[in-house]
């Protein structure tokens, strides 16, 4: 059997097949590995590593593919090395996740510690709950500053988007 670039692509579609599902099971196995206590910081922070891979990870297949462009290599093999290294971030994720073991109930919280640290925290939060900023002040010029900090940047993205869509499809 010859390995060519359709057996990757069919092996690419399986692997991101699975992403949901993978995704939906980290805050469980995060609260296995980690107790349920901070399970909320510990996502937010492997969610930020997970956002920097996903800009990290495309500028650098771009990069490879440009330096294979450069030497000459053409259609489908221009992605050979990048599956090559991606299968071989894979195995380094799966051996780097063997040894992973649940914690010994020694690095656990008690349940009195636990109480005792979130009284502190009701204590430090004290004071009136409810919805801040919403509904409170109108839309002031500072409002509009910031709708047009997210919404001209969106806007652009969304023109360019439709662009090319326009000009693969028109």
């Amino acid at each position: 059997m010859h390995w060519d670039g359709r057996y990757c692509v069919g092996a690419l579609c399986i692997i991101l097949s699975m992403y949901g599902g993978g995704f939906a099971t980290v805050p469980a196995y995060l609260a296995d590995i980690f107790g349920t206590q901070f399970v909320g910081a510990i996502h937010g922070r492997l969610l930020t590593a997970w956002a920097t891979a996903g800009i990290i990870g495309p500028v650098g297949v771009n990069y490879i593919r440009e330096a294979q462009k450069a030497a000459g290599v053409e259609g489908a093999q221009l992605y050979t090395f990048t599956m090559y290294i991606l299968a071989v971030m894979l195995a380094l994720g799966l051996i780097a996740n063997s040894p992973v073991k649940p914690l010994s109930d020694k690095w656990f919280m008690s349940d009195e510690e636990v109480a005792v640290l979130q009284a502190k925290t009701a204590a430090a939060n004290a004071g009136p709950t409810g919805s801040f900023g919403i509904d409170t002040g109108g839309f002031d010029g500072r409002a509009l500053i910031a709708w047009a900090l997210v919404g001209i940047p969106l806007l652009w993205g969304v023109w360019v988007t439709i662009k090319s869509t326009y000009a693969l499809f028109g």
